[in-house]
Parts: structure tokens; C-alpha cells; sequence
């Protein structure tokens, strides 16, 4: 039996179905097993493969009840994600005015029910592709992105990266803010990851979830895309000087692709010490 005949057999499983009429894999599927799966009475599901499926749930609910249109979570266990199936999404690039309205709301829900304490980061482990991500509170956020966001890459890249690595971690408690005001992050929110229906967001998909601050966010999305004038008017007034911060946020997905995809992201990765001075 092939992956995707056992990815689509736990779906029909955990949806309790006895027929599957029919399942293919969806792009994005590079980084974990994705199938839209169709079960009896003409029903379909996305059915996600991974190791740290729970953690994806929680995410999914936690920006739910913060407001953000994402898929509901239909069913769960250790290794499978079923979700629904939301039909036709069309390309990010009418919908840039709806996604900075989506994400200022989400950024200024409170994060009390998640973080009581006001700490930062993510409570339980999750994974990126094969990319084990442990979870951990931090007090401070330069900590959380020392530790959890740089440290955590440098034994799996070559040691003069990770010496760069290592002295920009250092310097983080003088370039980014100890205790930001705690906003909920998607944490993956790179435009493949927005479901769009015409100008609206349908949902938001594939979340890396932590509680952090906001300009984060900003990471991800800048480092493949060029959100318009009208995403920027909707989501709000940023600091002046968030663009240097941003620079130290995109080393994250970038990191990440190093290690998913190899050396063809490596100048990508140096390019960015580069900018931010490390």
C-alpha cells in the first residue's frame, strides 16, 4: 500500500466513513503528506501526515478563536490532521488588503488563555517538514528568538554559519525587544499559506504558531512576496525602524529552507547575515 492509500485510509478511519471514492496529494506536499480525500455522500477532507499532528490542531484552534479564518479541525490523532475541505482558492494577489486586516486583528487578540504568564513562544513541540521543533516559554522574547528561533539551527548547518549565528544570538537582547506586547503569530505566513476567494481570505493554512511580537510575522511574509500598498494601509502604522528588525526575522524561514532544501538556499542565508550585520 502506498503512503497516500494509508494517509487516506486513517482519514476515512478517523471520520468514521467506509467508502473513499477518491484522493489526491495537494501541492505543499513536499514538506508533509497532504491529500484531499473524497469519502461517501460526496464529502471531502484534507488529510495531513505528520509527527506532531495534535500541536497542529491546537494551533488551528487558537487562531480560530482569535478570530482568523482558518479550516476547521474535524478530526486528529498522533500522526493525522483532518480538516476541511475548502473549495477553489485563487492566487494572494487580490486579497492583500483582506490579509492586513485578518492579521491586525489577529495581533491584537489576547493571548491570555495561551500564555497566562505573559511569556513567549509555544508550549508544546511541533515539526516543520522533518525539522523537529522543540516547545518552551521564555520571559523575554530576544531569548525565545536566540534560543528557539537561531540556536536551534546551528548544529545542523556548517560551523562557520553557526559561529555568525552564535554572535548575532548574543547581540538580540540589544536589537530586539525584551517584552513586546505578546501577540498570537500564524509563524508560517509566507502567501502560499493564505487560501484566498476573489479580494477575501478564505483561510489561513499550515501554521508555526508562537506568541511573540507582531513585526515577526513580517518575516516570513517579506521574505518571498511583496505584500502591496494596501496590505500595509490595512494592517496599520508600524515603527520606523521595524524594517531592521523584520531583516533579523526573515533569518527563520530562511534557516528552515536551508535545512529542508540544502545549499540552494545557502546565499539566501548569508545574504541576510549579511544585511543584518552578523
Amino acid at each position: 500500500m502506498t503512503a497516500d492509500a494509508s494517509l487516506a485510509r486513517a482519514a476515512a478511519r478517523l471520520m468514521d466513513s467506509r467508502t473513499i471514492t477518491g484522493f489526491r496529494p495537494l501541492s505543499g506536499g513536499d514538506i508533509a503528506p497532504i491529500l484531499r480525500v473524497c469519502l461517501d455522500a460526496d464529502r471531502s477532507v484534507v488529510a495531513k501526515a505528520g509527527p506532531t499532528a495534535r500541536t497542529e490542531a491546537t494551533m488551528l484552534r487558537a487562531l480560530k478563536a482569535a478570530g482568523a479564518p482558518v479550516p476547521e479541525v474535524l478530526a486528529v490523532d498522533d500522526t493525522t490532521l483532518i480538516l476541511e475541505w475548502i473549495d477553489g482558492p485563487d492566487a494572494m494577489r487580490g486579497a492583500w488588503s483582506d490579509l492586513g486586516h485578518v492579521l491586525r486583528d489577529l495581533h491584537a487578540a489576547d493571548t491570555t488563555a495561551i500564555s497566562p504568564d505573559g511569556h513567549y513562544g509555544w508550549g508544546d513541540d511541533f515539526a516543520i517538514g522533518g525539522i523537529a521543533m522543540q516547545g518552551a516559554w521564555h520571559e523575554t522574547w530576544a531569548d525565545f528568538w536566540a534560543e528557539d528561533r537561531l540556536m536551534v539551527h546551528a548544529p545542523h548547518v556548517e560551523r562557520p554559519l553557526a559561529r555568525r549565528l552564535e554572535g548575532l544570538a548574543r547581540s538580540l537582547p540589544d536589537r530586539l525587544p525584551a517584552r513586546p506586547a505578546p501577540a498570537l503569530l500564524h509563524g508560517d505566513l509566507w502567501s502560499g499559506n493564505v487560501l484566498a476567494h476573489g479580494d477575501r481570505v478564505a483561510a489561513l493554512i499550515d501554521p508555526a504558531c508562537c506568541i511573540g511580537d507582531a513585526e515577526a510575522e513580517f518575516g516570513m511574509l517579506t521574505l518571498f512576496a511583496r505584500p502591496s500598498a494596501e496590505f500595509y494601509d490595512a494592517y496599520g502604522p508600524r515603527a520606523p525602524d521595524a524594517a531592521e528588525r523584520i531583516a533579523l526575522y526573515r533569518l527563520w524561514p530562511a534557516l528552515v529552507h536551508l535545512r529542508l532544501f540544502g545549499s540552494a538556499d545557502h546565499d539566501m542565508v548569508t545574504a541576510l547575515l549579511a544585511e543584518v550585520k552578523a
